[in-house]
């Protein structure tokens, strides 16, 4: 911190710069396309990390939420969360053709309140929303999401992994949801040279 700000002027100048390019902070102040400022959440433990999961979207996406307002993603097993995580950043490491990274991961623990709709059973195997390309998954994904979020009031999707073989993802469509947010371990991930990380404890 000091390094970059050595005294309370050079402080005060980057706290001006972190307001005008933090996506978090501009959508609190003015919301996002299909997210309004009343909408996220405050004074309580971990409410950043949750606001931003709502407010820092990908271009394109993901699999249960558009560019216009983001969700909270999450598994029911740290493995299953682990592989899903792997599986984002290797894609993000494959778009610059560079295998080399380390990244230290806090494992966010939460509860959730509200019914929430359930993807998982045989019957739903060959859903679009759930295939493996998101070339294919995120566009019904998308459009699923945002119907059952509009149209039946619906807090989120319980779906099964599918970066991981036998777990059970949660998605969930607004912040408020996401109760009693506390830190659990840490985990690094390591790309060196391969398309799968290592994983440890640090």
């Amino acid at each position: 911190m000091f390094t970059l700000a050595p005294n309370h002027g050079a402080m005060e100048d980057l706290a001006e710069l972190e307001g005008a390019t933090s996506g978090r902070l501009q959508a609190q102040e003015g919301g996002l396309l299909d997210l309004e400022p009343k909408e996220l959440v405050f004074g309580r433990p971990g409410h950043t990390f949750i606001n931003a999961a709502f407010t820092y979207t990908r271009p394109g996406g993901n699999r249960f939420n558009d560019d216009e307002r983001g969700a909270w993603y999450c598994a029911f097993q740290v493995e299953t969360a682990l592989a899903e995580v792997s599986f984002h950043l290797s894609r993000e490491l494959e778009a610059i053709s560079r295998f080399e990274n380390v990244t230290d991961y806090a494992e966010l623990v939460a509860d959730f309140i509200g019914q929430f709709h359930d993807l998982r059973g045989e019957d739903l195997a060959a859903d679009p929303c759930l295939s493996a390309d998101p070339a294919v998954a995120y566009p019904a994904g998308q459009s699923l999401a945002k119907w059952l979020r509009k149209e039946k009031d619906s807090p989120g999707l319980i779906y099964p992994s599918v970066r991981a073989t036998g777990g059970t993802c949660l998605v969930a469509f607004h912040p408020t949801l996401i109760q009693n947010l506390r830190q659990g371990a840490i985990w690094r991930l390591e790309w060196q040279g391969t398309l799968q990380p290592e994983i440890s404890r640090p």
